[in-house]
Order: structure tokens, then sequence, then C-alpha cells
């Protein structure tokens, strides 16, 4: 079997539908998934929108068996695995692996605060050396406003120089592209940089990025895949400017119940809408609020309901 490819393009960090005992619909979580790879969107299950940190590590193994029972393409997943505790990392990763998955998405250890650089090196080295795979390719996360530990360019700088077939890429979800830029500027070969929305992402192309893991790639996988690939044409910033304009309409709401209440209208099945606690459901007011400010601008989520 060939190594891995390194990912580029546009990755959906996909949302997590639930029954109404808050057990995870497998079923209805790999129709969603055939569907946004019907729209050339990868995958990056256990992502920020998907309530990993809600979902336990048994329930993610048992997501990932599904989804490849399901026909799932492991090529197109980069799953979340990383976790507060080092040994559940190391399961999580182990076992994307072992069933294909083309890359995993890392976040760094994050209950304890301030950490050092060298504590996560340490971390990330321990992980890449338990799990001992060629195979292995790991995209850092940075989203320092929730996880509270920043990944410096230090830090990747020496990962990438003791690992540089493992560590292949980052995606910055800081909103900070003077942040972005300087991952972007560093001195990594083939160092894949993806924007965490896809307000960014023309610029990202422009400046050597490989893509954006977005939230609203969920919703609207095909216009920001266009944008992706057509990024050079004339009419690039036009695209940029309506894929900004449907992610201001998502931005005045919670994102998570927001684009959970998206897909239960565009798909038919109200269960979309459940999240699980911490977060809750959209009010009613913000539900109709929502919904008027998507009529009123067009939007469809084409060929969802025929899955």
């Amino acid at each position: 079997m060939s190594s891995p490819k390194r990912f580029n393009g546009v990755l959906a960090p996909v949302i997590t539908p639930f029954k109404a005992d808050l057990r995870v619909d497998k079923q209805c979580l790999a129709k969603h998934c055939q569907w946004l790879q019907q729209q050339q969107t990868s995958l990056a299950v256990f992502g920020t929108n998907s309530e990993a940190n809600s979902l336990s590590l048994g329930e993610k193994v048992e997501i990932l068996d599904h989804l490849l029972a399901s026909q799932i393409d492991p090529a197109g997943l980069m799953p979340g695995t990383g976790c507060c505790a080092l040994s559940d990392s190391v399961t999580l990763t182990a076992h994307a692996v072992s069933l294909g998955c083309a890359g995993v998405l890392m976040l760094p250890p994050f209950y304890y605060k301030p950490v050092s650089d060298e504590g996560l090196y340490a971390s990330y080295s321990h992980i890449i050396e338990q799990v001992g795979s060629s195979d292995l390719r790991v995209y850092l996360y940075h989203i320092p406003q929730l996880s509270g530990v920043p990944i410096t360019t230090g830090l990747i700088d020496r990962l990438v120089h003791d690992y540089p077939d493992t560590v292949v890429g980052i995606k910055d979800s800081s909103g900070d592209w003077a942040n972005t830029q300087s991952y972007l500027d560093g001195d990594w070969p083939d160092f894949r940089v993806f924007c965490g929305s896809e307000s960014f992402l023309l610029q990202n192309m422009r400046s050597g990025g490989a893509g954006c893991i977005s939230a609203t790639a969920n919703v609207n996988p095909a216009a920001i895949v266009n944008l992706y690939l057509k990024w050079t044409q004339q009419e690039a910033p036009q695209w940029q400017a309506e894929l900004d304009q449907l992610r201001g309409v998502f931005q005045n709401f919670p994102m998570i119940p927001a684009l959970k209440a998206a897909t239960a209208w565009y798909s038919g099945d109200p269960q979309w809408c459940r999240v699980r606690p911490p977060l809750m459901t959209l009010s009613e007011e913000h539900k109709h609020s929502l919904a008027s400010q998507l009529d009123t601008i067009g939007f469809t989520m084409p060929g969802l309901t025929a899955v």
C-alpha cells in the first residue's frame, strides 16, 4: 500500500447527529458524510463543530468503524484525535491509522495551562512514537480561543525537524491572518496550512496555503470547493464575497446549533437540531431569524435529501 498523500482542498469538521437519548446516530452521520464526499469535500470528523469533546473515546472508535463500513473512503478522512489524556490520543490515533485514514487533526492537550512548548513537544512526540507507523500524518490544530494552548512556530520547527514525514500540516482557527501568514512563512517543505474559515480561503490560496477546514463546509460545500478549485479565475473575489455573506449569516448565531438547524430544514430530518449539553439548540426566535436570513439570500443544500 502506498503512503498517504498529504491533504489539500476543503474539509468539513462534520456535525454529529444525535438520537432522542443523545446517542450518536451513526447511520445519519454516514449519510451526511456521503453527501459531503459527493461535493468533493474531505471529512475532519471529531472537529470542534463535531462536538468532539462531548464524545467519548469509545464512541469515536465506533464511529470510525461505522463510517468505513458505510463505504466512506478513508483517504478522505482526517479525524480529530487530540485528547486531554495522552493514552486516549495514542489509542484513537493508532486506530485511525489502522483503518487507513490519510491523516489526523490533533489538538494539543488542553486542560493544563500554561504549558511549555517543551511539554507540548513531549506530548506529540510520545503519540507519534507510540503509534509507530510510517503511515501516520499529523495535522496540528491551533485554536487558542478554545484550547487555551497555542501552537507556536518554534514548536512546529522542532516537530517538523524530528518528524518531517509525520508532522505535515496545521489548521489555524485563530482567526488571525498574521498568525496564519507566520505558518505559511515557515521553512517547512510541503507543510500544508489550512485556514479555519472559508473567509480566508482566497487569501490563503494566494499565499501558498492548502485550503480550508471550515464549519460551514457542512452546509455550503460545493461553493467553497468551487473557490478552492478556481481561485485563480477573475470571478474569485466575487465568489469569496458570496461565501463571506453566507458565513456572516451563520456567525450571527451559535455556530454548531445553527449548522444543525439548517441541516434539519434542508434534509427534512428534525433530529439534526439536537446538540449535546452543555450546548443548547437554537431558540425558536433564532430558528425563525436564521431561516429568514437564509431564504433572503436564496440559500439551498442541493441533493441533501436525496442521499
